[in-house]
């Protein structure tokens, strides 16, 4: 079935682009025109040809945040359709974040009624604020939702992967529930700022509880092998002050406040173990991840080496070359982006050297994805303009392997009458040689 896919997917490559209009034009969110349909042929010839092809990688996949703001359903459909045509096949969902709690929890109602709203900024004690921060905003989906939308992507070949955020990045919880914290009695708000906050989930038996019971819901919505659990960007603040945490320390044998992170993904990791699930966290500098998990190698290029050394594996996601909401070029005067480098179609295409070639465990590189972190990304077409062109590049590498820049840039230049077919608003093709380039960076929030 995986095969006849893909095939599927290969003959509507074939086609010229305006077969794709009459597709396009059904789909929410895509513009239509009247008469695009009736001007279009009764039948397409397509040139004899033999076809073999292999995917050079197994995980091929895209990372939304629908945290920092939500986006419906409607468009997350279309992203698997435009996935498919790409043959990549994971949606990442990063579900959960300070910024906002997007799926429903039977047991704990307060995740969305409470968790999914936040407000503006506080100006009055804040007039630094960035007119690019945070906004009032509010959203999450119905299990009707999720469900439907994991039975779409399967039909076309898609796995969509949730992921919780745990043990930091989790205030938008804490606001819900704030006796999960390590202030039980502290008053929270949804966070109405970008960055790492320093609140963090506490570590008494009651979190245990509420952080398998979510668990158990994802599971029982996402029959996705993988579960994602976060883990990166955790304060020790919290922890190092709490008498609570510091007892837990001590009953556990830890070295410290700062082994709290390990123990707590490692406890949650072997749930999801018990129950046929892989977890999966981000690594980072200084995090030594329990064993079992799947790391997802982001700060540098190194840390995936290191965790197949370590006897993880690997998904490639390191942020100078599958960060989509880093600018694209650097032109002056563009839609605010996440400070950091330029990431431009070419850097996209290029990737990072293959680990597997130099480290060990060459066989547990499970492939690749692109990042589309959402805070300067509220729209629909602010998700199109990031992710395309430069997730065609990260598709073209991930399903061929390293292929010559003028090969993928010719026939790029055919494929973008597709995406334009299919009413996909992206950025435009040009890119400059990918030289190491100097970083671009938005309005502090």
């Amino acid at each position: 079935p995986t095969g006849l896919l893909r095939g599927v997917q290969t003959l509507r490559q074939l086609l010229p682009e305006q077969a794709l209009v009459a597709a396009g034009g059904g789909h929410p969110g895509l513009p239509t025109g009247p008469g695009r349909e009736r001007d279009l042929p009764d039948r397409w010839d397509l040139p004899c040809t033999e076809i073999t092809d292999v995917p050079h990688r197994s995980w091929r996949g895209l990372m939304i945040d629908v945290a920092r703001h939500f986006h419906p359903v409607d468009t997350l459909r279309r992203h698997v359709d435009l996935l498919a045509l790409h043959k990549l096949n994971v949606l990442h969902l990063h579900l959960t974040d300070d910024q906002g709690w997007r799926m429903p929890v039977a047991a704990y109602p307060r995740l969305t009624t409470v968790g999914a709203r936040r407000a503006g900024p506080d100006t009055a004690h804040c007039p630094g604020t960035s007119p690019h921060g945070p906004r009032p905003h509010a959203g999450a989906y119905t299990r009707a939702d999720l469900t439907g939308l994991v039975a779409y992507a399967a039909r076309r070949g898609v796995t969509v992967v949730p992921e919780i955020e745990m043990p930091g990045h989790v205030r938008a919880a804490l606001a819900a529930y704030p006796h999960l914290g390590n202030h039980p009695g502290r008053a929270l708000d949804v966070w109405t700022r970008w960055g790492v906050c320093d609140t963090v989930l506490g570590v008494h038996d009651a979190v245990l509880d509420f952080v398998r019971a979510v668990l158990d819901e994802v599971m029982d919505v996402f029959p996705s092998p993988y579960v994602h659990l976060g883990g990166d960007e955790c304060p020790t603040t919290e922890w190092e002050q709490s008498a609570t945490a510091r007892a837990r320390v001590a009953a556990e044998g830890l070295s410290g406040p700062a082994d709290l992170r390990g123990w707590l993904l490692g406890r949650v990791g072997a749930h999801l173990g018990e129950r046929g699930r892989h977890p999966v966290a981000w690594a980072e500098t200084g995090t030594v991840l329990p064993p079992g998990f799947t790391a997802m190698s982001w700060r540098a290029t190194t840390h995936a080496a290191e965790a197949l050394a370590r006897g993880h594996d690997v998904v490639l996601t390191h942020h100078r070359t599958t960060y989509l909401d880093y600018a694209q070029d650097e032109e002056p005067g563009g839609p605010p982006v996440q400070p950091g480098p330029v990431v431009d179609l070419r850097t996209v295409h290029r990737g990072d050297p293959d680990p597997a070639t130099s480290a060990p465990g060459a066989g547990r590189v499970l492939g690749t994805q692109a990042q589309l972190w959402t805070e300067f990304a509220p729209t629909a077409a602010d998700l199109d303009r990031l992710a395309y062109p430069r997730l065609c590049a990260l598709a073209d590498r991930a399903w061929s392997g390293p292929t010559p820049w003028p090969d993928f840039a010719r026939r790029l230049a055919t494929h973008t009458r597709r995406l334009d077919a299919l009413g996909v608003r992206h950025h435009p093709t040009t890119a400059a040689p990918s030289e190491p380039t100097a970083a671009r960076t938005a309005p502090s929030a």
